[in-house]
């Protein structure tokens, strides 16, 4: 599977998750290296390590939970492509899995998680067991966990090419002047809303809700200092939710982030007129939260997808220069144009 780092250091650590299988998860071996390129199984034989659990190469994920490797050392840069391998030596049942991964994943006969040339029986844009990488900077500065739906998972960017509004953030924050950049978290997850869970609707897949996931997708990460919450558009155009239940479900999640000390940024909805589901009385939800967003008080910044990403001529639609082609989903330049609209001292613990 291929991941890329956010920040640069010189130590590592991997979780793996088994958060929504019905039985123990076994790990027969787990490896990490650098890739050949982004677009193959193929790594930098030199580069690649083992990963151990509490000593030991073999571990035993028990139902519904995760483990963390032991850290390991190893240089990795800012933006750096990572392939992390896993042997699966019997059968797993259910899979915890990351379906709109937008990178590739590989998958194999046998034991290859050590191998350098992989010899591949399927591909998916997955991740499978792969729920995190920490990465152990020189300057501690924490991390910011983005916690959202479609829009922060990354459709309508180019796959393989890291062009998620936030991979665009962490290379503002490389090239921004300054020794202390924190960790961006992606926890998009496409479909996922704030109080509904994707088993409502048949497609499991889409999360359970917001509330649900937000300990352990937010404050549950290393690190974080600070949310981004980019939720609600689906609680609109899937679930035809009123404004009162949507507002409720970002007081929510801002009154936990709050209890734990945690700064809370959140997001306006997007704009998606000539998307399937759109009608005129979900165009007034969405205007109704948005104006609630903008006038609280409850968060500590506001991050307005709407004003970046709506076209000015007043008919509640994207930019046509920011249209993916689907109405609701900004291709690459829509997704820069967010990144650019953040103020970097959102970002810093302080």
């Amino acid at each position: 599977m291929t991941v890329r780092t956010s920040v640069g250091g010189d130590e590592l650590r991997v979780r793996l998750s088994n958060t929504f299988g019905t039985q123990a998860l076994t790990i027969g071996r787990a490896t990490v290296a650098l890739p050949v390129a982004n677009d193959t199984p193929q790594i930098q034989p030199t580069t690649l390590r083992e990963l151990t659990f509490d000593g030991r190469q073999q571990v035993t994920v028990p139902k519904g939970g995760q483990v963390l490797s032991d850290p390991l050392p190893m240089a990795v840069g800012p933006l750096q492509e990572l392939t992390v391998s896993v042997f699966l030596p019997v059968a797993t049942g259910p899979v915890t899995f990351q379906f709109n991964a937008r990178e590739p994943a590989y998958i194999g006969a046998g034991d290859q998680a050590a191998k350098a040339e992989y010899t591949v029986a399927d591909s998916r844009n997955y991740w499978f067991f792969l729920s995190g990488v920490d990465v152990r900077t020189r300057h501690a500065a924490g991390a910011v966990a983005v916690i959202g739906d479609s829009l922060v998972a990354g459709n309508g960017s180019t796959l393989g090419l890291h062009r998620r509004w936030t991979d665009y953030l962490a290379a503002r924050l490389r090239d921004e002047p300054g020794e202390a950049d924190p960790g961006i978290l992606n926890q998009g997850l496409a479909g996922n809303a704030l109080t509904h869970d994707g088993s409502e609707i048949g497609f499991p897949e889409l999360g359970v809700n917001g509330l649900a996931r937000f300990l352990r997708d937010g404050p549950g990460q290393t690190g974080v200092h600070t949310v981004v919450v980019a939720l609600g558009v689906n609680d609109i155009q899937i679930y035809d939710d009123s404004p009162e239940r949507i507002i409720f479900g970002l007081r929510q999640l801002a009154a936990q982030a709050r209890q734990l000390g945690l700064r809370v940024l959140v997001c306006t909805v997007a704009p998606f007129q000539g998307f399937s589901s759109w009608t005129p009385g979900k165009e007034n939800t969405r205007l109704a939260v948005n104006a609630y967003i903008r006038d609280s008080d409850l968060f500590d910044e506001v991050l307005d997808l709407d004003a970046v990403l709506r076209d000015p001529d007043g008919t509640g639609k994207l930019k046509p220069a920011f249209d993916s082609g689907d109405h609701i989903h900004p291709n690459d330049a829509g997704n820069e144009a967010i990144a650019d609209a953040v103020a970097l001292e959102w970002l810093l613990d302080s």
